[in-house]
């Protein structure tokens, strides 16, 4: 988290450059300049959270997770109000009540995990009644991890580090996509408009509709936790039926939040009520148009790739989904080369009708259903870790 920091903060012009404020107009620029210097101070409590809540799921304990991050929520939702609506503080103050709540949660977790501050459950793990082995009056293996400044043994992190590098060069993979995405949202330009007016509409336009997603993709990865946490419980235990029973549970009941999600969001787009509500730019109102009617078709299949994702990480498939992650994104850049650069996608496919910022989003739709495949394929898999349509063992 530290040399992620130090990173952002001192290459942040070269990497605002690469993502297009140079063509957004100065404004832009000096807000975006702002606003990373600010987020880039909280790299390291992000990277603590992410950590701690991995922890947690481990001990199948979601419920203290869930209460941090609704405190932290609560921080930064007043804090927003107070910087950005009252003081005017803009992008800016937004950042500093984002980084502030980030801590605040980084704070708390590592209160719980060290035992200073009591779980969701009300335990504290350095009570004394609690014996030196650990263990309360019930039996259960109590959770206390407690930070020192000593760097492990080799030994001791190997298995975390080779199961736990797969998964950061999936994480990557789809950063750089994600990345790439917002950057060439930055470079689209609508006929008719100014250049850096019609770049900075595309931008806000991305923008909203890409939190519109993360929103949604937030509920449902809580399918993913769940799924995580009980499928690695089955598969410890060898029970292939439980597993194979949680996951269509999961996948069923992620098909009735993708629909679910859907109806919200078309209702909110119909009524003009998500327009309203994010922006009354007129050119970023046009250029969103554009994209909630995809992003609103696309919910089924992310609740599916994301309760997937939960039940193959559960499967410890993390080698498996790193490559799938690399196939997916090479084919969402390779959709967008198409659509964008070829007269094949534009004429044929497009129809002549071709726009950079839907195109960028053609793209992730790519993505996400590669994903959809590659994970469908593994879960289907017999003999597999998980066999989706095998028989149930009487």
């Amino acid at each position: 988290g530290t040399a992620l920091m130090m990173v952002l903060l001192v290459y942040r012009h070269p990497l605002l450059q690469v993502m297009g404020t140079s063509v957004t107009g100065p404004e832009a620029d000096l807000y975006a300049q702002q606003f990373l210097v600010v987020r880039a101070l909280a790299a390291p409590a992000v990277l603590l959270c992410s950590a701690s809540n991995g922890i947690m799921r481990g001990y199948l304990d979601t419920k203290t997770p869930t209460l941090i991050l609704l405190g932290s929520n609560a921080v930064n939702l007043i804090l927003d109000i107070v910087l950005v609506a009252n003081l005017g503080m803009g992008p800016q103050g937004a950042g500093i009540a984002t980084t502030v709540a980030e801590w605040v949660a980084a704070l708390c977790f590592l209160g719980v995990l060290s035992g200073k501050l009591p779980s969701a459950d009300g335990n504290n793990n350095r009570s004394e009644e609690f014996s030196d082995n650990r263990e309360n009056r019930s039996g259960e293996v109590l959770l206390a991890v407690t930070p020192v400044l000593d760097l492990p043994k080799w030994s001791s992190i190997k298995p975390l580090v080779v199961a736990s590098s797969a998964v950061f060069l999936r994480s990557i993979v789809l950063q750089v996509a994600m990345s790439s995405a917002a950057a060439m949202a930055a470079r689209s330009t609508t006929d008719g408009m100014v250049a850096v007016a019609g770049a900075s509409s595309s931008v806000a336009a991305h923008q909203v509709a890409l939190q519109l997603w993360l929103l949604c993709s937030f509920l449902c990865d809580a399918l993913a936790t769940a799924s995580q946490a009980l499928v690695a419980d089955g598969i410890g235990r060898g029970d292939s039926d439980a597993v194979r029973g949680v996951s269509q549970t999961v996948f069923y009941w992620g098909l009735i939040l993708g629909l679910t999600l859907s109806t919200c969001l078309w209702i909110g787009t119909a009524s003009g009520f998500l327009v309203d509500f994010f922006t009354s730019d007129e050119g970023t109102r046009i250029e969103l148009g554009k994209l909630l009617t995809i992003v609103i078709l696309a919910q089924p299949l992310n609740s599916f790739v994301f309760a997937a994702d939960g039940v193959l990480q559960g499967a410890e498939e993390f080698g498996y989904q790193a490559r799938a992650m690399a196939l997916s994104v090479g084919s969402a850049f390779a959709m967008f080369a198409v659509l964008e650069h070829t007269t094949f996608g534009q004429e044929i496919i497009l129809g002549g009708n071709g726009d950079t910022l839907v195109n960028v989003w053609y793209g992730l739709i790519t993505l996400q259903a590669m994903r959809g495949i590659t994970s469908l394929v593994k879960l289907v898999e017999a003999p597999g870790p998980i066999n989706l349509l095998g028989k149930q063992v009487v």
